[in-house]
């Protein structure tokens, strides 16, 4: 456009100037013409004045004065001379009498020329009048080859008269208008072919321009399907050239990254798409995928893993509706994560049933991608009620270790179906990149508990105690509230290995810590202290509900048959505990004190359970 704008002002200069050289042209033109038809008025009546002067003189000579007005009308015949007429100057009528009528003067300019004795030429009517008028004074003088003080009494210089004539100048006029008007035609002629060569000459720069315009345009929306035809062979034509291999040249690169990042992305490429914003979404795209990666390697556990997943689906995906899932295939069980970004929240979008059969999920039984947005009735745990609303579904599982570990739900109304099918691809690329770092984070983890836990009972161990008695106590002081620890020892449990051997004694160790989960709450954490040494921590419970707590355990051992090579074996417990805050303020005081506590309940007698109090600990010494 800028190339076209620059065209038309180049060639509407152009014009303008031509039209001021023209109108120069005229107006000298008329000018000169005008210069030049006064001169030759003038000099053509000064010959004639000249004429009538030595006409009139020889009239008088030789006496026929009498007949100079017919002699006058026959000059005013010649051609071009409308006028001709004899004025007489005062001394003429002084001595002769006032003469013809015609012969006085009649205007300004004939009494003026009189008085000075100058002549007058000029035109009648403007620029160009219609007539040329001469007033030339005829000066008395005794020099000449006629004396006219010789017939007139009148002093040297004097004006005796003057002769006046009118000539039309019409056909000069008419002259310097053709003369004008042919040097405008020859001048207009030359701007049309100066304007059409030069049209010529700007067309390919001007074309190529804005051919070059227009594909950068498209370009610039991922279009570079646009070329640049090729006008001339100078550097206009090398310019289209250069650009259409340009064009090429990034088309092919851009056509191979899209191809390659939709290897990656597992995707076919829509040939029909935007290339160069497909290609960026999808790198951009990708270059988030790593950085995501990148974040949840640093994370520490797997539930900060599915969280910021939650948060790229929110964010970037735009999606309100999801459940993660995450399957436990030894126990056949799954468990919500996070559902609408909620942390374990309740299920929402399937029936719950999924929750204690895993293989109910479709996603599950068959470990790939469930597909609900064409046939939303493809799974049949899927909510009837989200069903009803008209939501559907994409069911996307995790695979770790060679099975499915998690599935991601996404649930979306019908207008958002497109978005979500085309998001497809890059949502299985941050699933595959988190599948290993889940793996990786549920192994660590699953080393880290079974470092926490006593292989044998499955419970806790004392190295779980020795890293969270801290935690524990930050909690109690956090929530102001008090905490029990209870040490339990079973009775007289060295005879059974020494009777029975360590197999029986294991069986019983593992039926004992049953036992002790069985009549405790979830809160409520046991720990394998050592040998047939257990520990019992009672969060947000004092001393006397623990004591209830502590027989019922008790009674219940002591009721319980433990099943010996065909026949049952009846054992007791022993159980001392100690109260925080109220014993001690710190953790490994309270378990002292209830060890102390146990001690005291052997020495009783066995199966009982023993309160710890300050005279059990001597002189109160310190811990």
């Amino acid at each position: 456009m800028i190339i076209s704008r620059l065209q038309t002002k180049t060639m509407g200069a152009l014009l303008v100037v031509m039209l001021a050289m023209m109108l120069v042209i005229g107006l000298s033109s008329m000018a000169l013409i005008r210069d030049f038809s006064v001169r030759s008025a003038t000099e053509h009546t000064r010959t004639a004045a000249e004429m009538i002067r030595v006409s009139l003189t020889e009239a008088m000579l030789n006496d026929t004065i009498d007949r100079r007005a017919s002699m006058l009308r026959r000059l005013a015949q010649v051609n071009s001379l409308n006028e001709v007429r004899v004025i007489r100057g005062e001394q003429v009528i002084a001595q002769h009498g006032e003469g013809l009528p015609m012969e006085s003067p009649s205007d300004d300019i004939d009494r003026q020329v009189l008085e000075s004795g100058e002549p007058y030429f000029g035109l009648i009517g403007g620029l160009f009048g219609t007539e040329f008028r001469a007033t030339i004074p005829y000066i008395a003088s005794s020099n000449e080859d006629i004396n006219c003080l010789a017939c007139h009494q009148a002093p040297e210089g004097a004006a005796l008269g003057a002769v006046t004539l009118t000539a039309s100048v019409d056909h000069m006029k008419h002259a310097g208008i053709a003369t004008a008007l042919f040097l405008v035609v020859i001048m207009g002629l030359f701007a049309v072919l100066s304007m059409f060569f030069m049209g010529r000459l700007l067309r390919p720069l001007v074309k190529t321009t804005q051919e070059i315009r227009k594909a950068a345009s498209l370009a610039s929306g991922g279009d570079f399907s646009q070329r640049v035809r090729s006008r001339s062979r100078d550097e206009i034509g090398q310019i289209a050239v250069h650009f259409n291999q340009m064009a090429d040249a990034i088309t092919h690169k851009l056509t191979e990254i899209r191809d390659h990042v939709a290897q990656l992305v597992n995707t076919v490429p829509d040939p029909r798409a935007n290339l160069l914003e497909e290609t960026a979404s999808t790198v951009s795209g990708l270059v988030k995928v790593a950085q995501f990666k990148q974040a949840i390697e640093e994370d520490q556990t797997t539930e900060e893993v599915f969280f910021r997943l939650s948060e790229v689906l929110r964010a970037e995906f735009g999606l309100a509706h999801f459940t993660i899932y995450q399957v436990d295939p030894d126990k056949r069980l799954m468990e919500t994560v996070i559902v609408d970004g909620v942390l374990h929240d309740a299920i929402r979008w399937c029936h719950p049933d999924i929750l204690e059969h895993c293989t109910t999920c479709r996603a599950v039984r068959t470990g790939h991608a469930i597909d609900g947005l064409e046939n939303r009735n493809l799974c049949r745990a899927f909510d009837e009620e989200a069903l009803a609303d008209g939501r559907s579904y994409l069911c996307l599982p995790i695979i770790q270790s060679g099975g499915v570990g998690s599935v991601v739900q996404l649930v979306v109304a019908p207008q958002n179906i497109p978005a979500l099918i085309r998001a497809r691809p890059l949502i299985s690329a941050y699933l595959r990149e988190a599948a290993p770092v889940l793996q990786a984070k549920g192994l660590m983890a699953s080393l880290r508990e079974s470092s926490l836990k006593d292989a044998m009972t499955g419970l806790h161990n004392r190295r779980f105690l020795e890293e969270y008695s801290e935690s524990l106590v930050a909690q109690c002081k956090r929530r102001q509230t008090p905490m029990t620890l209870m040490m339990l020892d079973l009775d007289y449990f060295k005879t059974v290995n020494d009777t029975h051997g360590h197999d029986v004694g294991d069986e019983i160790l593992r039926e004992l810590a049953s036992i002790f989960q069985a009549h405790l709450r979830e809160s409520d954490l046991v720990i394998r202290y050592g040998g047939e040494e257990f520990i019992i921590i009672l969060l947000d419970t004092g001393a006397e509900a623990a004591m209830a707590v502590a027989n019922k355990i008790r009674l219940a051992v002591e009721a319980h048959p433990f099943k010996v090579a065909g026949s049952d074996l009846h054992k007791t417990l022993s159980i001392g505990l100690a109260a925080y805050p109220d014993d001690a303020q710190a953790f490994w005081q309270v378990l002292k004190y209830a060890d102390v506590a146990l001690y005291a309940a052997k020495e009783n007698g066995r199966n009982q359970v023993v309160r710890f109090t300050a005279e059990m600990w001597p002189s109160g010494g310190e811990y």
